[in-house]
C-alpha cells in the first residue's frame, strides 16, 4: 500500500517513519519545488496529481493545514487513484472568498511589492512567496469538494489558523469524514501520539 504525505515537516517525517513500520511504501513528493518563491496550490495540485497517477496503487493522502486541502483536491481530481485521507487541520475555507488566511496581510503592500514573508515551518524560517499564490487561490474552492473518500480529520479547539467551526461545519455535511477534534492548536504536535493511533486503527494496521 502507499502512502503519500504531503510536504517535509516534522509531522510528515512522524508519520511517514510510523506508516513505514506496519509496511507502507511511503512518498513525500517536494512540492515546494522548483521554489518555495513561486508556489501556487495549481502548480502543487499538478505535481500531486502526477505523483498519484505514478503509484503503483491507490494511496492514502495525509496532509496537514494547505496540504490537507490540496489533498481534498488532489482526490476529487483523481478518485480512482486514492483510497482513503487523513488530514489535520485541513485549510477547508482556503480560497473561498471569505477565507481568512491572509487577513492580518497588507494584501495592497504584497501585490505591489510581489512578494511578501511568510514562516515556512518544514524550514524553521520566513521564505518569500509571490502575489501569484494569492492571485491563483481563488481558482480551487475547497468548500465545494464533496469528499466522498473515507476522510480521518484532525482539528484543534484552540486553532486560530484554520478555524474549528469551519472545519466542523465542512465535516458534518460529508458523511465521509470522521471528525476528531483535539484541545490543541494548529500544528496539533501535542497529540501526534494520538493521532498516530488513530490513523492506524482507521487504515487497518494497528
Amino acid at each position: 500500500t502507499c502512502a503519500l504525505p504531503i510536504s517535509a515537516s516534522t509531522k510528515a517525517t512522524y508519520f511517514a517513519e510510523r506508516l513505514r513500520s506496519v509496511g507502507y511504501r511511503v512518498s513525500c513528493p517536494d512540492l515546494n519545488a522548483p521554489d518555495f518563491q513561486t508556489l501556487t496550490l495549481s502548480r502543487m495540485l499538478g505535481q500531486l496529481t502526477d505523483a498519484l497517477a505514478a503509484a503503483p496503487a491507490p494511496a492514502v493522502l495525509v496532509g496537514s493545514s494547505l496540504g490537507g486541502a490540496l489533498a481534498l483536491l488532489a482526490a476529487a481530481a483523481m478518485p480512482e487513484r486514492v483510497s482513503r485521507l487523513v488530514l489535520l487541520a485541513p485549510a477547508v475555507m482556503f480560497g473561498h472568498p471569505e477565507h481568512r488566511l491572509f487577513e492580518e496581510i497588507d494584501a495592497a503592500t504584497w501585490q505591489r511589492v510581489g512578494a511578501h514573508p511568510f514562516m515556512h515551518y518544514g524550514d524553521g524560517r520566513e521564505r518569500l512567496l509571490n502575489w501569484a499564490f494569492c492571485e491563483d487561490a481563488p481558482r480551487h474552492h475547497i468548500w465545494d469538494v464533496p469528499c466522498t473518500h473515507p476522510a480521518l480529520v484532525f482539528q484543534g479547539r484552540q486553532d486560530t489558523v484554520v478555524l474549528p467551526e469551519d472545519v466542523t461545519a465542512f465535516a458534518a455535511a460529508r458523511p465521509a469524514i470522521t471528525l476528531r477534534l483535539l484541545d490543541d492548536g494548529h500544528q496539533l504536535t501535542a497529540h501526534l501520539p494520538q493521532i498516530w493511533e488513530e490513523m492506524s486503527h482507521f487504515l487497518g494496521c494497528a
